[in-house]
């Protein structure tokens, strides 16, 4: 890293790296930095679910009570650690304000457009590129035990339809004789058959590889001390050393906060917060969901993959907890994946535990990605935001930060992510 770059771009998890194999593709010289290692923060540990019908965003209507009953059960599904925080509470405060209908349906369009885009161009990415990530076009299906929740999810239907999600409603007998791995009891399912399943490990993995072998270059453990930009370039400081870029792409994650001062976007802090998020991932039982299911009353996501090419597993995972960058891992909210799968499945967990794994996912206060260019940087650029939807989003976002960078006509209207909208 002695000579002038063309492009670098901070961050190798699944945006950074999307992004770094659609510049390449359109020609320009690529560097990928991490602090750490390739996929070592949430893509590594999630449960890979392709989900377009995830549009619509967390901060829905009645969003805000769920959350201050749920701040006195620390294993609740959505859980925001009672501290003092005025960055939390701030960033709070501008979530809570998005808590209404029209900024919800406003939020779920921005998200559906990527969320589509994606879908398609990550199928024509794996035959292109070969990637050998174990994906399925198996579709997702979201379990009730309650009537009423299941009455109130299906509310939303008409709005998914509207985006183009392939929606069917199932009674709960129907999906008992379908679906053998759940216990008796259901009040009903809803299937979204255009979902798809991936390993996001090896997915990661398998970009990386495709970045190397177009050309890019992938650093590991070179942290980002700080940059500077311009209009003739950029300068950044690597693990004690300066590196000159033409454009950079900061594509951080969750730890675009923390970054924010060493890249001189201080108003980061402001509109992101680390959601940290837990699974475990065992051995295969012996009875396993034919399709990833997401069990709703619980918020607890199962996801199986088939061990014939030696990556296959099982995992249990989600949660949102907002404690900041806190390192431990929570046994108590751990246990409420597996009490919740039990309360479903026959089977609700393997023989074996291979992982028990957190990450924080970087969820920006109105839900939607933060892409585009940095307001008052001519060639500093953004991709982070993305929420739980990093994979799912992951080379619409690429495509996007490629065709911004060169100008071309980009695939989806970029105004939602601007970066602007916030600065």
């Amino acid at each position: 890293m002695d000579r002038r770059e063309d492009v670098v771009v901070v961050g190798a998890g699944v945006v950074g790296l999307a992004s770094a194999l659609a510049l390449i593709e359109a020609g320009r010289r690529v560097t990928v930095i991490d602090a750490g290692r390739v996929g070592g923060g949430s893509s590594h540990g999630n449960c890979g679910t392709i989900t377009p019908s995830h549009a619509p965003p967390l901060a829905a209507p009645g969003m805000v009570a769920t959350a201050l009953r749920m701040m006195l059960t620390p294993d609740a599904p959505l859980y925001v650690r009672p501290r003092l925080d005025p960055v939390l509470w701030r960033w709070m405060w501008r979530f809570a304000g998005r808590c209404n209908l029209r900024d919800w349906e406003s939020s779920a369009r921005a998200k559906s457009q990527l969320l589509n885009d994606s879908r398609l161009r990550l199928q024509d990415w794996i035959a292109r590129y070969g990637l050998d990530c174990g994906f399925s076009e198996s579709g997702e299906d979201y379990v009730f035990r309650s009537d009423r929740k299941f009455e109130e999810d299906q509310r939303e239907i008409p709005l998914l339809r509207e985006l183009g999600i392939a929606v069917e409603v199932i009674d709960g007998a129907r999906f008992e004789a379908m679906e053998p791995a759940v216990k008796p009891g259901v009040a009903g399912a809803i299937r979204f058959s255009g979902d798809a399943v991936l390993r996001p490990d090896r997915y990661v993995t398998e970009l990386a590889r495709t970045v190397r072998e177009r050309g890019g270059v992938v650093v590991e453990h070179a942290a980002l001390d700080s940059l500077a930009s311009n209009r003739d370039g950029v300068t950044l400081r690597v693990a004690g050393e300066v590196v000159q870029a033409d454009q950079v792409v900061l594509a951080l994650g969750a730890w675009s906060p923390r970054l924010a001062g060493a890249v001189g976007l201080p108003w980061l802090r402001s509109v992101m917060q680390p959601g940290k998020g837990y699974s475990v991932t065992y051995s295969l039982p012996s009875l396993v969901p034919r399709r990833p299911l997401i069990l709703r009353e619980r918020s607890v996501c199962v996801t199986t993959w088939d061990d014939s090419r030696g990556y296959g597993g099982f995992r249990l995972g989600s949660t949102m907890e907002f404690s900041g960058f806190d390192v431990s891992l929570n046994e108590r909210r751990l246990g409420a994946l597996e009490r919740g799968a039990a309360e479903y499945l026959h089977q609700p967990v393997g023989p074996e535990v291979r992982e028990r794994w957190y990450g924080w996912r970087p969820m920006s206060c109105d839900d939607i990605p933060i892409i585009g260019r940095a307001p008052g940087h001519d060639r500093l650029w953004l991709a982070t935001g993305h929420g739980m939807m990093g994979v799912g989003m992951s080379t619409g976002t690429g495509q996007l930060v490629a065709d911004l960078m060169t100008g071309h006509a980009p695939a989806v209207d970029p105004a939602p992510y601007r970066p602007d909208r916030f600065a």
